[in-house]
């Protein structure tokens, strides 16, 4: 077999896969380690996708989106972000993964450098990789309240930096970032004329503040933001999202569109118009159920001793387990998975400052999450 491509190599893996293949071969296992809602879309999302197929609605669409979709994205982001934007700015994408690869894609150029949360998603690095880009790791600290420092960002700009990508509400974290701390971020960009790459895949689940877009204070038209339809609506598999671009990228958008992926598939597209424009109940009821399910779990948490950050947004939980990881949080997880079947992500594999801590999904079954929390062990 002749040698794979170089940059290959140098994507790093999935420390949350790795726990999970090894929990879907065991019984009994309770899972929390990856982001998956535990509740259905709505009958009527459902219900516009079936039709789609029954109708033979499965031809090739234009790259961007069906009309429908597109406009109901314009609709949206004017309606809860702030943000007006022209219908030829947003580009369907086969979940939040790519769009934040064709982010990526646009800005990165072989060697060039990428300012990446840590911890922060899993994605991040290996899209740089994938490009041939160096991803260049930025603290969130909990001494920090786990904001981007800013004076520590200056520290890591050169003269290859081209990206900063932001993450609020923030995976693994579930931190949401204030209004000025989205303000100071663009201030930096702007010092050093970066693109802004945002990724706002939890923005309905902001518990504590609400959730800006840094798009909707963007003065120079430098942000790409990512939206996905993913954990909103429980359409984790139907892999629709969206990419904003700033105004005039029309001609490179359907370039790029159609070399990756052409366009996405047409029923998810139909579904998303009907999760976009119908009744919107079920995203407050999981909200509701993910915040109950936070509550109840930090409780748990306190009562045992247990150190954790109290999650302001998204639905994970961030817990520190260095009393019993030994400094090797990856292998512990492994352990736990295989002792005492509950699985987690552990924080190592969202960047070397994750280490000694894990992620939990509070999008579970109440009584999963908590049974889950129990086996942790306690501090002596």
């Amino acid at each position: 077999m002749p040698e794979l491509a170089r940059h290959v190599d140098a994507v790093p893996p999935s420390g949350i896969r790795r726990v999970y293949e090894l929990a879907v071969q065991l019984p009994d296992v309770l899972m929390l380690a990856i982001g998956e809602p535990d509740v259905e879309p709505a009958e009527h999302i459902a219900r516009a996708a079936q039709r789609a197929w029954d109708e033979g609605a499965t031809d090739y669409t234009p790259n961007g989106g069906i009309p429908a979709f597109r406009q109901a994205v314009v609709d949206k982001l004017a309606r809860d972000n702030g943000l007006r934007v022209d219908v030829e700015q947003v580009w369907s994408t086969v979940g939040a993964t790519q769009a934040l690869f064709q982010a990526l894609g646009l800005v990165l150029d072989a060697g060039d450098e990428v300012l990446i949360p840590d911890p922060g998603y899993t994605t991040f690095p290996m899209g740089a990789r994938m490009l041939h880009a160096e991803p260049v790791r930025y603290a969130l600290r909990p001494e920090h309240g786990f904001l981007p420092d800013v004076a520590e960002l200056e520290t890591l700009v050169t003269e290859r930096t081209r990206a900063l990508i932001v993450n609020t509400p923030s995976n693994p974290l579930g931190v949401v970032f204030p209004e000025a701390t989205v303000r100071e971020l663009l201030a930096f960009a702007r010092r050093h004329d970066l693109w802004v790459i945002s990724d706002e895949v939890y923005e309905r689940f902001a518990h504590t503040r609400a959730h800006v877009s840094p798009a909707a204070l963007d003065e120079d038209d430098r942000v790409l933001s990512v939206f996905s339809l993913s954990k909103t609506y429980a359409m984790t598999g139907i892999r629709a999202g969206w990419l904003v671009t700033p105004p005039g990228l029309t001609e490179v958008m359907r370039r790029v569109q159609e070399a990756q992926i052409s366009c996405i598939n047409t029923p998810a597209q139909y579904a998303a118009v009907a999760a976009l424009t119908g009744p919107q109940d079920a995203v407050g009821v999981a909200a509701a159920h993910y915040r109950e399910n936070i509550r109840l779990a930090t409780q748990l948490l306190r009562q045992r001793g247990i150190r954790h950050h109290e999650p302001e947004g998204a639905f994970y939980l961030w817990i520190d387990v260095s009393h019993v990881s030994g400094g090797d949080v990856a292998a512990w997880a492994e352990r736990f998975v295989l002792e005492q079947r509950v699985a987690v992500a552990p924080g190592s594999a969202f960047g070397r400052t994750g280490e000694g801590w894990i992620r939990v999904c509070a999008a579970s079954p109440t009584e999963t999450l908590l049974e889950g929390l129990r086996r942790l062990p306690s501090p002596v």
